[in-house]
Order: C-alpha cells, then structure tokens, then sequence
C-alpha cells in the first residue's frame, strides 16, 4: 500500500485529549480563549470533568466554548443543564438540542424533565425549535406536550403516540392546527383505516400512511390499480393477500424487493420472489428494526436467507452466541461491518477481516475501542507486514517493545507513525521530538507518558496564561 497522508493536528489537540492531563493543567487550558477559538474541543469534550472544570467552561466568557460543551456525549446531563440559564441563545440552543455526534455505542441520556420544559418555554425561538427537534427527549416528555400552547410542540407529541391517553389522542386529532392534525393522524391511522383513508388524499402524507396506515379494501385496490406509492404499500402489514401477491410480480424491482421483506412470509415464499438486493443496501426493516431485542424476530431474520434480513438482524447488539457466529460465517462483509459496529462480541476474525478490508478511519476507530479486537500477538504478526495499515496494528500488542515502537514511529506510513507517536512506550527522548513533528505532534501531546513539564511547556508554546 502507498504511504497516505492524514491532517496535522497540533500537540495542544493532543495535550487536550491526554489521559493523564494533571487537573492544574486542565484548568489552564479549559479557561484558554485560542485566539476567539475558545479551548481545544477535546478539552470541552472530555469525559468525567471534575466539578472545578466545569465551572472554568460555564463561566468561560467565549460562547463558542460554552456551545462545545453543551453538545458534550462525554458530560452527564446534569452537568450540561447547568447552561440552561446562559445568557446565549446560541449555548441554550445546543444544550436544547444535545451531541450532534456520537458512536453507536454510547448512550446519550435525556436532560431532566424540568430542564426541557424551561427550555422549552425559552423566550428565543431557535432554542424552543432545538429542543422540539433533539432525537434525545424522553417519550414521556414529549407525549406531555400534547396539551401546550404551542402547536410545534402539540405536533411533536404525536411522536409519543402510544404513550398518549385517549382523550389526548382525541384532542390532537381535533386540533385547530392543520400540521398538528396530520401528525396525529399518522398516529391513529395503523389502528383506523377511517384516518388513513383521509390521509391517502394529502399528498404530503399519503406513502407513509400507505406504508403504516391500516388500510380498507377498496382503497388498497385503488392505490394498486393506480401504481401509487408502490414501494411503500409492499410494506403495509394489512395488506390483503392477495394484493400482496400482485405486487409480488410487479415490474418494479424495488416493489418486488419491499414484498419480499415483509414479515409473514416462509423462507420458500420469500425466496420464490424475484428480487435484488444491491451490494451496499444496509437492511433497514421496520419489523426487524423494531425488534432488535427480541429473541424471535432477531432468529427469524438471521436465519433467513434473505440478504437484508440478515444485515437487519446484524445491528443488535443482543444476538444471542448462535446467532452472532451463523452471521459472522455469512460471507457478506456488511453484514460483518454492521456485526463490528454494533456487537460487543464480534469474533475477532471478523474483527479482523473488516480491518483489512475497509481500513483508514473506520478500522482505526474499531481497534481503538471494540472490546474485542485483538491485541497479543500483533507484534509478532505485523511489525514488518508490506502494508502499513497492519504494522500500526504492531503498536496495540501489549509485547511490543519501546525499541520496536520506536522503530514504527519513524514507519514510511503515517498512521503508523502516529500510533506509535502516542504509545507510552515511546522512549523519551523519541517523544519529545515528536511533539515538534507536524504529523506526529498529536499523537505526541496525547501520549499518557508525556511528563508533565512537557505538557506545560506545550501549553506555554501555544500561548496558554500560567
């Protein structure tokens, strides 16, 4: 593999980020204006902040560093509400709205309820639209809003359908507001053919209630005689059999690929239909979807040989151990990737199958934190493998040793190079001529054996005030 080129980040990035990054100098850092940048993101974004940290960045005069730690996935919900009385608009409304950014690992928890609802009564209208838009609410508080003031936030409640009382459901589904009424209809409508019926005459709602809705006869026939929204009509779970069956053979492939996704069908059925599933399609079924934690949908679908049911199935992290190893032996590498991203016990030769095969960020963030990917042996296995990629793999073997990490940091390759640059067992002279290396400066300020004297002479250098 050629030698590739990554972005420069500078050592104060790295110090930033740095495990062992002593409080004194975290404070230092955190109340640090950057020339109007504000302090390092990595900085803001650090996990567990002990409390003095916090209160530097909330009484930190840069708005931009109050932004960043309010779309923190690292800070508890708890810290971050503490902004809900900064006197930006711009920091409310992040902290309405949460991370923009997070791994499919890691759970972003709700702002407390008390919180929301001050938000949400905020008097800037971007921060009330924030909150009604973040994906982190509570069901619970979000079905609260059926009776606000505020048709936005009425229409938001539709959302929390099922956790709505029925004279809640009534009251939305008369509301004054049109957009409101919509929402709620598409609530109603799986369990009242009536509503779908009406919502099948807007245009604006007619395919997701054709692909939802419960549906009469007459107006299934219609929309299948018509060609209307055939795609999501394949998905209807009321669906008449037999209008199925028609749709079974229509002559688009993509009406014919949604039929043999639905839920009813055997494995021979299924299989009978003429259909394609494209190399990169990620399997997004809705019954599979919703049922990643459930024992018999989760067998179903990774047994099937069906090819998007069986990546469906590979996004739960709750397949059982026969299940996770049929799918780790199916030959389809996104089935494996989604097998890397989302289970905490993906083999580790599929680990390392879709190292090889992706590789750059992707592989990189998989052996940096899957709990499973392998580390005793890398050493032996890759330090003078042709491809670069592999030889940073050397750098993870506990058995490395500083001379070996030594020699990789100097690798042709450069991912390579900056692994090796943030290993502890750099020797030290070697560090700290890779904090003066652009490419490795990073990896360098990062690295947890970088004695505190060259963490603060990294801050002098960038012209952080002692």
């Amino acid at each position: 593999m050629a030698a590739s080129r990554a972005p420069h980040a500078s050592a104060l990035d790295g110090v930033a980020r740095n495990p062992a990054l002593p409080t004194p100098l975290l404070l230092r850092l955190l109340a640090f204006d950057g020339g109007g940048d504000g302090p390092p993101r990595h900085a803001l974004q650090r996990a567990d902040l002990p409390e003095r940290a916090v209160a530097v960045i909330l009484a930190h005069p840069n708005p931009r560093t109050r932004i960043e730690f309010a779309m923190s996935a690292g800070a508890g919900p708890a810290q971050r509400s503490r902004l809900v009385d900064d006197p930006s608009p711009r920091v409310r409304a992040a902290l309405a709205y949460g991370p923009e950014w997070h791994t499919p690992r890691t759970t972003v928890a709700p702002l407390p309820d008390d919180v929301c609802a001050r938000l949400l009564d905020d008097p800037d209208p971007a921060v009330r639209a924030a909150l009604l838009d973040s994906p982190y609410l509570a069901p619970p508080f979000t079905a609260s809003l059926a009776a606000h003031p505020d048709p936005v936030a009425r229409r938001s409640a539709a959302r929390a359908w099922e956790e709505l009382a029925p004279a809640e459901r009534s009251a939305l589904l008369a509301d004054p507001d049109p957009d409101v009424r919509r929402a709620a209809a598409l609530g109603a409508c799986r369990r009242d053919a009536d509503v779908t019926a009406a919502l099948l005459r807007d245009p604006g709602s007619a395919a997701e209630a054709l692909r939802h809705g419960l549906l009469h006869r007459a107006d299934a026939e219609r929309c299948v005689a018509e060609g209307r929204h055939l795609s999501a009509l394949a998905e209807n779970p009321s669906l008449p059999a037999d209008l199925v069956e028609r749709l079974a053979v229509d002559p688009d492939g993509d009406v014919r690929l949604a039929v043999s996704l639905r839920p009813e069908w055997d494995e021979a059925r299924r299989m009978s239909i003429d259909f394609t599933a494209r190399e990169f399609d990620r399997g997004d079924v809705a019954w599979v979807r919703d049922g990643l934690t459930d024992p018999e949908v989760l067998r179903r679908a990774a047994t099937s040989t069906h090819p998007l049911l069986r990546r469906a199935a590979a996004r739960s992290p709750h397949l059982p151990p026969d299940l996770l190893h049929l799918l780790a032996r199916s030959g389809d590498p996104l089935v494996e990737a989604l097998l890397c991203v989302h289970h905490p016990d993906a083999p580790e030769q599929v680990l390392m199958r879709v190292y090889a095969r992706l590789g750059g960020t992707f592989s990189a963030w998989m052996a940096q934190t899957h709990p499973r990917f392998p580390r005793a042996g890398l050493a032996a296995r890759f330090a003078d493998h042709e491809d670069g990629a592999y030889r940073r793999l050397a750098v993870r073997d506990p058995a490395a040793t500083p001379a070996l990490i030594e020699r990789l940091s100097h690798d042709p390759e450069v991912w390579t190079r900056q692994a090796a640059a943030a290993d502890p067992r750099l020797p030290l002279h070697r560090l700290r001529e890779a904090l003066h290396v652009p490419e490795l400066a990073s990896g360098a300020g990062a690295n947890p054996a970088l004695p505190e004297a060259e963490m603060a002479a990294v801050l002098a250098r960038a012209g952080v005030p002692g």
